[in-house]
Formats: structure tokens, sequence, C-alpha cells
């Protein structure tokens, strides 16, 4: 039993607060103003709790060949969940994460430290401006889960914006966002239409209740230049607790439907999630 006690900080962006899971020795909740925001378990890293966390690492596994190192940019860090997943089923991969809140970097790196030799970089800088300087055609894979407060800025939204992604990765490389949304979907065929202008390829994932206009979740969006192995990721988000249904092609088209690019001066966060959409008892 985990016995160790909870710490909260007052970080650049929010109130932060490290909460022990009492069942996994070693494991730890984080919350940034009360929205839960990443699980770790220090002792096993491989393990993924949260359902879009599982979904994401899935497309992570199916990118290419088990074990291979990957040059990989996270927008985004909360405790740094996927950053180590992907130094233990990737190892020798070298990552940066890039978290605009300073506070939370140190607070992270401090009480759920980084194996050593992990190979993770962290800087504290905002997403975009942070990718209008990085090389180009320098990651295989640049995942972006950013969100201030609930919600993703909408300076991460824009076609500016995806043609830097678009930019810094390699002609195989993936793109990766977590997006929040709810029916109708404008936000997340908004996205997609968004994405559509500098990547040849999309793939989406997400729990079908979600999809069917019952809820409000996360959804997973995947972009590139070439296909994903569609079939293989489908295999494992079936295979979930929580299954996923996973869209391409023709489908993923009819969804998008006449949704439009959307530019800089036009960009807005992602949708309010309705009260206890994402909060904990």
């Amino acid at each position: 039993m985990n016995d160790a006690i909870p710490v909260t900080r007052t970080t650049d962006h929010g109130t932060a607060k490290l909460m022990p899971d009492v069942d996994r020795e070693r494991a730890w909740l984080l919350t940034v103003d009360g929205a839960p925001q990443s699980y770790v378990d220090l002792d096993e890293p491989g393990h993924l709790e949260f359902e879009y966390t599982r979904r994401l690492g899935h497309v992570l596994d199916v990118v290419a060949e088990p074990g291979r190192a990957l040059d990989v940019v996270h927008l985004g860090g909360g405790a740094l969940t996927l950053p180590r997943y992907v130094a233990v089923t990737r190892p020798g991969s070298r990552q940066d994460v890039v978290e605009a809140d300073r506070g939370l970097l140190e607070l992270v790196s401090a009480h759920l430290p980084l194996p050593d030799g992990a190979n993770i970089a962290l800087h504290a800088a905002d997403a975009r401006r942070w990718l209008e300087h990085a090389p180009a055609a320098s990651a295989d894979v640049l995942l972006a889960d950013v969100f201030s407060g609930s919600r993703v800025p909408a300076h991460l939204t824009s076609v500016a914006y995806v043609r830097e992604a678009a930019r810094v990765l390699r002609g195989s490389g993936v793109y990766l966002a977590n997006l929040p949304d709810a029916a109708p979907f404008a936000f997340l065929r908004s996205q997609l239409a968004t994405l559509a202008t500098a990547f040849e390829e999309l793939v989406l994932i997400a729990e079908p209740g979600v999809l069917r206009g019952r809820r409000f979740g996360n959804a997973v969006l995947v972009a590139g230049h070439q296909p994903v192995d569609v079939a293989a990721l489908a295999r494992l988000t079936a295979a979930d607790v929580f299954p996923a249904r996973v869209e391409h092609g023709t489908r993923l088209k009819e969804f998008v439907g006449g949704a439009r690019a959307v530019r800089d001066e036009d960009a807005v966060p992602s949708p309010e999630p309705p009260d206890g959409a994402f909060g904990i008892g």
C-alpha cells in the first residue's frame, strides 16, 4: 500500500496536486485545478491508466517496429507519463518535453524523478513558440496533449500551427493529438479539416459512446503522410477494458463533412467540459 503524503503546489498556471494511489506502490495521480492530468506508476512506467493515454500508447506502439528507438517531441508535460512509457518500450529514444508551466515541471521533476539515462529533455516554453524554433525534419513523432485548464489553447488549433508541426516531422513522421469534444463535434471536425491541410493520412480514435453523442470525451487524432497500421490499432483499442473505435478513410471524410480548416484569426479553444466531465471526487 502506498502511504506517501499528497503534495500541493501553486504553479505558474494553477494549483497542482500529486496524490498517491493507495492501491499501487509508488503510483501517483496529478491534478491541476481539480482536473486529472496524469497518472504515473514509477515502478511500472509501462502502465497507462487513463483511457486516452492508453490509446496514445497504442499508436506509439504501431508507428514503428517494436522496440525501435524514436525521436519524440511531447507538447504538454503533465507528469511525463508518455515520455516514461516511450523510454521503457523504445529504449534509446531521444525525447523533448515542452511544458509552459515551469512550476509544474519543477514539481514533477522533484517528486516523480525520471529514471537515469532516460534521455528526456525538459523545456519550460510555450508549445507553438518552441515548435517554431525547432529544426525541420527532426522528429519521428510529435504528440500534442496541451491544456490550459481543461481546454486546448486556441493557438494550437490553426493551419499555421499544423504547418509547423508538419515541418518538424520527418517524412515518415506521425502527429498525435488528444482533443476533447462532444456532439455535434464542431471543434473535432474542424481540427481534422485543419490537419488535412498538411497531412494525407488521418485516423480518429474515440470511445463509441462519445462518437454516438452520448457524452463529452477525449478523441485521439493521428496524422501523417504514410498510412498507419489501422488494423493493428483497431485490434489494440478493441481489446481495452474501455474499447474504442478507429475511424479512417471514407467514414472519417463523412464525419468531417463540410468542416473548414481553422485560421489563426478564427481559432478558438476546445469546448468547456461540462461540470464533472473530467473531475474527481
